[in-house]
């Protein structure tokens, strides 16, 4: 198996595992919006949503950035290609492993037919 920064991944993780984060990260695949936009349609403060997306940027999977009093925030697709990349690695890995069972079964149940 491939070796992998843990660190930047159970990060990403962390930061994905709340389904008002991972909302955020839905709303901006569809591009940047300030914190207002993605505040209004979930159920949390200003200020939680603020703090949420602190914790998105630490993971790297948004950036933000202030003009005048309107923050901007963007959605960091590298951080997010990463991993999708691990995840998509762990599942090669899975199939191949099912690949081979399915193939072990297939010889075993056909050998059994033989007897």
């Amino acid at each position: 198996m491939l070796q992998y920064d843990s660190q930047p991944l159970n990060k990403a993780f962390h930061a994905l595992s709340d389904p008002g984060r991972r909302a955020m990260i839905e709303r901006l695949s569809l591009g940047p919006a300030s914190v207002s936009e993605l505040a209004r349609p979930l159920p949390m403060t200003l200020s939680a949503v603020v703090q949420h997306l602190k914790v998105l940027e630490e993971a790297g999977l948004v950036k933000s950035g202030k003009v005048g009093r309107v923050r901007t925030c963007t959605l960091e697709t590298d951080a997010m290609a990463r991993v999708e990349h691990w995840i998509t690695e762990r599942k090669r890995f899975w199939q191949q492993r099912y690949d081979q069972l399915e193939a072990y079964l297939a010889q075993s149940s056909s050998t059994g037919e033989n007897e």
